[in-house]
């Protein structure tokens, strides 16, 4: 009788470690499934963000009474019931360091989602559509120099200052040609190709983004360089929705100028 009292933990213990798993675990997997809802068209994306950082607290506080249960059960030498809160710990470390990372990121970039090489002339869409309430919100961020501006000048004011370096390039080729290589990595990139015109020199195409599956748009504009020979290529990438997107956009044509740069370098 002695042995199976000592076998058998104290009951805040069991259910320190029990809610600590429950928490720990849960608040991951029910993190992913909305996450994977809102891929699959079942739940809108503001009601899956918008549960990120709830969720995010609920695994730190998991996490932590799991690692308090496992001391306890330790110490009261439970060896076998230690299992399920140390999977609770390593999920809910996972998720809990996924969520900061993002938190952190958005933090630093601008609340802005359509970015481009052109401030002045954005390339535009003509077989793709344009968000209707692109540029309608552009937050401040408590700054009163952008507080007194209208929306449009605060967004290039955030695009200015964040995304100086974001510039046409000009490749050694001509216009046919420089859209062929645009077009060969879209396809590598395994993007949804709208449209592609050699002659009028414009691509455009979706990028599916994260397990979320948001969709974020491009178009290239490509001109005959007036100043010599080659052309010159302008790239813009829009965010279907949201506010912010976490500098992606500025992320995606960085890349992909500095692989057409590569491609056609002959």
């Amino acid at each position: 009788m002695s042995e199976a009292v000592m076998r058998t933990p104290h009951p805040i213990v069991s259910w320190i470690a029990r809610i600590g798993a429950i928490l720990g675990i849960g608040a991951p997997v029910a993190a992913v499934a909305m996450a994977l809802a809102t891929g699959a068209g079942m739940l809108d994306w503001q009601t899956s963000l918008g549960s990120l950082r709830p969720l995010t607290y609920a695994a730190m506080a998991g996490g932590g009474l799991a690692l308090i249960g496992i001391i306890a059960l330790l110490i009261g030498k439970h060896m076998r019931r230690i299992l399920w809160p140390l999977v609770a710990i390593l999920l809910a470390g996972g998720f809990v360091g996924y969520a900061s990372y993002s938190f952190g990121k958005a933090a630093t970039v601008p609340p802005i989602h359509d970015i481009t090489t052109d401030l002045s002339n954005p390339p535009a869409f003509e077989t793709l559509t344009l968000r209707a309430d692109n540029r309608e919100v552009v937050p401040d961020g408590g700054r009163a120099d952008l507080a007194a501006l209208d929306n449009a000048a605060r967004w290039r004011r955030w695009h200015e200052e964040a995304y100086a370096d974001i510039q046409p390039i000009i490749v050694p080729v001509s216009v046919p040609d420089a859209v062929a290589a645009a077009e060969q990595l879209v396809e590598e990139r395994g993007w949804e190709l709208a449209a592609a015109d050699p002659a009028t020199g414009r691509l455009e195409a979706t990028d599916t983004v994260s397990i979320y599956r948001f969709k974020d748009d491009v178009v290239l504009r490509i001109t005959p360089n007036p100043d010599g020979e080659g052309s010159i290529v302008h790239m813009r990438s829009v965010s279907r929705v949201g506010v912010s997107d976490i500098g992606v956009n500025a992320e995606r044509i960085r890349a992909f100028l500095a692989d057409l740069e590569t491609a056609t370098a002959g």
